[in-house]
């Protein structure tokens, strides 16, 4: 089943972003999802050539549709892309890990890098690269990062982290909050056949930016929040 049922659905629903419409509108979804889950079980299936993701089953990495919108001012109900996290933990890998998004009007992506850095962990990364910045900066200038990610994406600070002069000859590294290697895919990418292979290609290109921040943080996992 081709993605385009899958753009289909989430362009829809952009515009009908409730409950009634997405009762009225199940099997769509269901159809959407089920296209979508062919193509992370494809990628997941050809993971072997970037890393070792033991039985990891779709379902285990895909996120839901339902946004959590407890701490949120904008109350939609559903997330209006598709997503999933492909690592050993699937979903709940921090480390390790490559997220992958669908949706409409060429807004799909491959990433992967650090995100969700506790203070202590940020703090980890800044030491390390005051001082041992090279190694980050040799895998950015790479020719097939460049040609995949260009730069590395995350939010920054403005100006200087707190312990760190601004006149800091690595500056530039220390005021990310996040590190990010991202691809952009268009629609036209999404549909093709060999969509899942171009996937693959860009999480090959990203795995030194991985294997650089699991070295220095270790394996990281979501914490497990109970449910109310």
């Amino acid at each position: 089943m081709s993605l385009q049922v899958t753009l289909a659905f989430l362009e829809q629903l952009s515009a009908n972003n409730e409950k009634q419409w997405f009762a009225e509108h199940r099997t769509q979804y269901e159809q959407a999802r089920e296209a979508f889950e062919n193509v992370i079980a494809e990628v997941i299936a050809r993971f072997h050539a970037v890393d070792d993701l033991g039985s990891l089953a779709p379902k285990d990495a895909i996120h839901r549709i339902h946004r959590d919108v407890r701490f949120s001012k904008d109350k939609s109900p559903y997330n209006t892309a598709m997503s999933a996290l492909i690592g050993p933990a699937g979903r709940k890998s921090l480390g390790r890990a490559y997220f992958i998004r669908v949706a409409p009007h060429n807004q799909s992506v491959a990433s992967a890098g650090a995100i969700a850095l506790s203070g202590p962990e940020l703090q980890t990364v800044r030491q390390h690269l005051a001082e041992h910045a090279q190694p980050l900066r040799t895998i950015m200038a790479a020719a097939a990062f460049q040609c995949c990610f260009g730069t590395l994406r995350g939010a920054q600070v403005k100006g200087a982290p707190n312990g760190f002069p601004k006149d800091h000859p690595n500056i530039d590294l220390l005021r990310y909050k996040e590190f990010i290697a991202e691809h952009s895919f268009s629609d036209q990418d999404v549909l093709q056949d060999d969509f899942a292979a171009q996937v693959i290609a860009v999480c090959q290109v990203a795995k030194p930016l991985t294997l650089y921040f699991d070295a220095l943080l270790g394996a990281r996992v979501k914490p497990e929040h109970p449910r109310h």
